[in-house]
């Protein structure tokens, strides 16, 4: 019983890893639809939503079904707790990519966008935390999570420097307002990924004990 405990235990751990690789992508392919005008790229992102959805309920719904059937010991219960945790970080990943997709489909056709907001820059230093947060948890390496922490600072200075120079743009030239708005949020969501990456890694940290 306790071969197949743990089976179950393995199976539930690679769903969290083939979510994070899911969000990771979809990250990644709204930035890009973003910054090359790419409406059916941003509708990708957007559809694609349903599946992550779809895989952190199967997650959720495995996790209490491990901890219903068989008590778990101290370290199984720290790796469900990590499973829970990480697979609700990551929904919420998934649902800022669709924020950014969203923004990239009705930016698409817009003539006259900001030009000094470096979205590449934050969206490749976000998308980098979460590929390294995920890393760390599947190699349950402490160093790395603790890198991928310490280098919140770094989108979250990025995303100061993108506010700056928006509101510096707007200012300047009313006629980018509606699409600097929408970069805002963009900046916002990208910001806010960077958060839930550093947050996989404490919950990383923890399973690991370090």
């Amino acid at each position: 019983m306790r071969t197949a405990y743990h089976s179950a235990l393995e199976a539930t751990r690679l769903d969290v890893v083939r979510l994070g690789a899911l969000v990771a992508d979809a990250i990644q392919t709204a930035v890009e639809a973003l910054e090359k005008r790419d409406a059916s790229g941003g509708a990708r992102v957007v559809a694609g939503d349903d599946g992550v959805d779809d895989l952190r309920r199967k997650i959720e719904a495995s996790c209490i079904e491990l901890i219903w059937k068989q008590q778990p010991v101290a370290g199984e219960l720290r790796a469900i707790a990590a499973m829970l945790e990480i697979a609700t970080d990551l929904e919420r990943v998934g649902d800022y990519a669709v924020e950014i997709a969203k923004n990239a489909i009705k930016l698409a056709d817009v003539p006259l966008r900001p030009a000094k907001v470096e979205i590449d820059h934050i969206g490749g230093a976000a998308h980098a935390m979460l590929v390294d947060a995920m890393r760390a948890y599947t190699d349950e390496d402490d160093k790395l999570a603790e890198r991928v922490i310490e280098s919140d600072d770094v989108v979250d200075k990025l995303y100061k420097r993108g506010i700056k120079a928006l509101r510096e743009e707007m200012q300047a030239d009313p006629a980018l307002v509606r699409a600097g708005t929408r970069m805002l949020f963009v900046l916002a969501a990208l910001e806010r990924v960077g958060d839930r990456a550093q947050n996989i890694a404490w919950h990383t940290k923890v399973m690991i004990g370090a």
